[in-house]
């Protein structure tokens, strides 16, 4: 090959060579997710917007809307999470991977979904004091989720979205199974039994709510590398952490999602406990149960991603180890020549005994030669 003149040799050259172990790789599936999300995020609005208007619910909007808030919090995060990951990798494709863009790409995703909830929210539901609290609050936790979405580890963050958006689909399917779960951990017309049971009810939930989180991530992480792999056989494998983290994120998002409750929706939840005694024991109830959900689902994530992606895991080996397909060690085999009688070897006597017989010979003449 020969040199081009005033162009250094490709071994001489001062730029850095393409390390595809320090490449970040796409979310795959990040549009999809994002539409489904969206999708989510849209029917949570309407329906706290139809059970706030409704006439025959019999309590007043206030306690209505502290009831639908948390639904409507965990969707938003979400569906700011998804949206930003999804424009993410646009701009990756298009203009390589910066932070400062990457960063500036999630958070313009996240306002975008909280800017449409937010406006959403004021044009259909009812002008009271509530509507401005659930639209601000909205807002805010799709901006906090597109935040989120900025990390590095692309793959990781669609990952929690899937698990998340798993969980929140399971908890409200789950709602259908709470009365016959209640009567087969033995709800009665006492308050201890009803207490009781609505407390293993809640530990079942949350612990086939972590299971399914944990599971989610797994295949999503798994079927990204897959497909990393399958484009670039050189792409870097994620390790442990990334699963912990794709695990445990559906139970952060969740607690992440009270405390925006707590801090956004505060005076909601006043308003909320202000209307009675049983108004304010159910929400205090009902915030105890969101955490204890949340942390039960982080734990339960984690530890189940965490076994998945160790029984893919090879045993390591050592130079201990004896290899399989050795041959075994073939006996030595005799001469058939060493049976016969009579048949002497030269290379079975002594070499002294040789020698010294040699010497005699040499010394007698007359032995050595009869004819002399």
């Amino acid at each position: 090959m020969t040199k081009q003149p005033g162009r250094p040799p490709a071994a001489e050259s001062d730029e850095p060579a393409v390390n595809a172990a320090t490449r970040p790789l796409p979310a795959p599936g990040a549009t999809v997710l994002a539409l489904l999300a969206l999708g989510w995020l849209t029917a949570m609005l309407w329906s706290t917007r139809e059970a706030i208007t409704s006439a025959a619910a019999g309590v007043t909007a206030i306690s209505l809307s502290a009831f639908a808030l948390p639904g409507v919090i965990s969707a938003a995060l979400v569906a700011g999470a998804a949206v930003a990951l999804a424009g993410g990798n646009l701009l990756a494709r298009r203009y390589g991977d910066w932070a400062t863009l990457r960063f500036a790409g999630a958070i313009g995703g996240g306002m975008l979904v909280g800017l449409a909830a937010a406006v959403a929210i004021n044009l259909t539901y009812f002008d009271t004091s509530t509507t401005n609290v659930i639209a601000g609050t909205t807002a805010a936790a799709a901006i906090i989720g597109g935040a989120l979405a900025a990390a590095r580890t692309a793959p990781a963050i669609g990952a929690v979205v899937t698990a998340a958006l798993g969980t929140l689909i399971f908890v409200v399917a789950f709602s259908r199974a709470r009365d016959p779960l209640f009567d087969l951990f033995g709800a009665g017309d006492s308050q201890e039994s009803l207490i009781s049971a609505a407390k293993w009810v809640s530990r079942t939930e949350s612990l086939v709510a972590g299971l399914l989180a944990g599971l989610l991530a797994f295949g999503y992480l798994t079927w990204a590398r897959r497909r990393a792999v399958r484009r670039d056989p050189d792409a870097p494998a994620l390790r442990w952490p990334a699963y912990l983290l794709a695990g445990a994120g559906p139970g952060l998002l969740l607690l992440l999602a009270e405390v925006v409750i707590r801090v956004g929706g505060r005076s909601l939840l006043d308003l909320a406990s202000a209307l009675s005694e049983a108004d304010a024991v159910a929400q205090t109830s009902l915030g105890t149960s969101r955490v204890d959900n949340g942390i039960w689902v982080l734990f339960v994530g984690a530890l189940t991603a965490l076994i998945a992606f160790g029984r893919t895991l090879s045993p390591a080996h050592t130079d201990d180890d004896e290899p399989v397909d050795s041959p075994a060690p073939v006996p030595d085999q005799a001469d058939p020549e060493d049976d016969k009688p009579g048949y002497a070897k030269a290379y079975d006597a002594d070499p002294t005994e040789t020698s010294d017989d040699a010497q005699a010979v040499d010394a007698d003449p007359a032995k050595a030669d009869p004819a002399r």
